[in-house]
């Protein structure tokens, strides 16, 4: 845990739907009235949705490239190097009929194939992987969104570039990650002090939040675990926490209420003063717990 700058919480889930954008919407609106300098990044960069429970001021956008090679055939002799250096499989290659061909969505810009060519056959050009937008709140960027474009297949540049952009003078920076447990989900975890699990007590959200477990057990992150819509399914769950000693921070009950304000856009916490007072404890548990007491109001 950073004991200065920035504390960085990512809050995250082994599946969609869990309320994962529930915890960190709310969990920011309650830092901001708090009087923290409060950052939020919609790390979700195949499916933002942070911004529409705000509403802020556009402020910049950056668009996001990574090169792509460039084959010219007339250069190319066909020994087929960068294809067996390729890892992503993003050149298409028949020597026999001398086709050689790269596959712009499937390349990850990582330049292998460049660097194996010895012909000079292979160039490269930018192409857009999509924006990177930051929104204003009482004059200050508050609000950062990674939006990938339609067809691209990875958004961890984008992810990078969002977390990157965030103002130096932020004391908490909240990431809602993506869900699942792939590159996007690591590569967000990995920049974070602290890792929040949004699940919820059925066998689904069990399975895939045992494989969030073993993903941060591996990148070595703290982490502790909030249960959504608590009272529906079974209590798997919870036996799988006490099991693993892993901290149950907050139990947040299946509400219909809590559920319409949600679907509708509103932020809940400013309807149920109960919930901000749970989630700025769960926040000062795990600044006391996991190694900074001094981000407290």
């Amino acid at each position: 845990m950073t004991k200065g700058g920035t504390l960085k919480i990512a809050v995250a889930s082994g599946k969609g739907g869990t309320g994962k954008t529930f915890v960190s919407t709310n969990l920011f609106h309650t830092l901001e009235k708090k009087g923290f300098r409060a950052t939020i990044t919609d790390c979700d960069a195949e499916a933002p949705n942070v911004m529409g429970f705000f509403n802020p001021e556009k402020e910049w956008q950056e668009e996001v490239t990574h090169q792509v090679p460039v084959i010219d055939a007339e250069k190319c002799v066909f020994c087929g190097k960068c294809y067996e250096y390729c890892e992503y499989q993003a050149i298409f290659y028949l020597p026999e009929m001398k086709i050689i061909k790269v596959m712009e969505d499937l390349c990850q810009g990582c330049g292998a194939c460049t660097y194996a060519c010895e012909y000079g056959a292979i160039t490269e050009k930018a192409v857009s992987l999509g924006l990177v937008t930051g929104y204003k709140s009482a004059e200050k960027t508050r609000f950062i969104e990674a939006r990938t474009n339609i067809g691209v297949m990875s958004p961890v540049s984008l992810i990078k570039k969002a977390i990157s952009k965030i103002d130096p003078e932020t004391e908490i920076a909240i990431f809602d990650a993506p869900p699942g447990t792939s590159c996007p989900f690591i590569q967000t975890a990995a920049r974070a002090d602290f890792v929040l699990l949004v699940t919820e007590p059925t066998p689904f959200g069990l399975s895939d939040l045992r494989q969030s477990v073993e993903t941060l057990k591996q990148l070595k992150k703290p982490y502790g675990v909030i249960i959504n819509r608590a009272g529906l399914g079974d209590k798997e769950v919870y036996s799988y926490l006490s099991q693993e000693a892993i901290p149950l921070l907050l139990e947040i009950p299946f509400s219909r209420e809590i559920a319409a304000g949600y679907t509708s856009g509103q932020i809940v916490c400013e309807t149920m003063p109960a919930l901000e007072d749970q989630l700025y404890s769960v926040f000062l548990k795990i600044t006391q717990e996991y190694g900074n007491s001094n981000y407290q109001r």
